[in-house]
């Protein structure tokens, strides 16, 4: 299994290639390794959100721009935001090497649990294994 196929099993994921932690009462959300492979290198990343606005689940909250393409940032679940990685408008590369972890976008507190749509690491697994061929 190479880096880009890489699922944690701690989170949830949306067919668009976000993640969601559930992570004392909020949701981290960031992109996934696969989604930063097929991205390239990242030059930067648009937060259109700030901490106490609404946000709805599958409705766009950023962009990010690579070498090759921009593309729309989707919210996993609705609620308020509570955190922008306010880090990634100086070193967008953080999403290259660590988009797991520090490459984390937004925090959002939950107006509902983390929804049904989104899937589960198996669910998710089997999407990657479906777009590599």
């Amino acid at each position: 299994m190479s880096a880009a196929t890489e699922v944690k099993t701690d989170r949830k994921y949306t067919k668009d290639h976000e993640w969601a932690l559930s992570q004392g009462g909020e949701v981290l959300v960031g992109i996934t390794a696969f989604a930063v492979d097929q991205l390239g290198d990242i030059t930067l990343v648009n937060v259109d959100v700030k901490p106490g606005d609404q946000v709805q689940a599958k409705k766009a909250f950023g962009t990010v721009e690579s070498v090759k393409t921009l593309s729309d940032l989707y919210c996993p679940v609705s609620g308020t935001i509570v955190r922008v990685n306010a880090e990634l408008e100086q070193k967008p590369e953080l999403l290259n090497e660590d988009p797991w972890g520090k490459g984390w976008m937004i925090a959002i507190a939950p107006s509902e649990p983390a929804g049904a749509e989104l899937l589960d690491a198996a669910a998710y697994g089997t999407l990657l294994q479906s777009a590599d061929h």
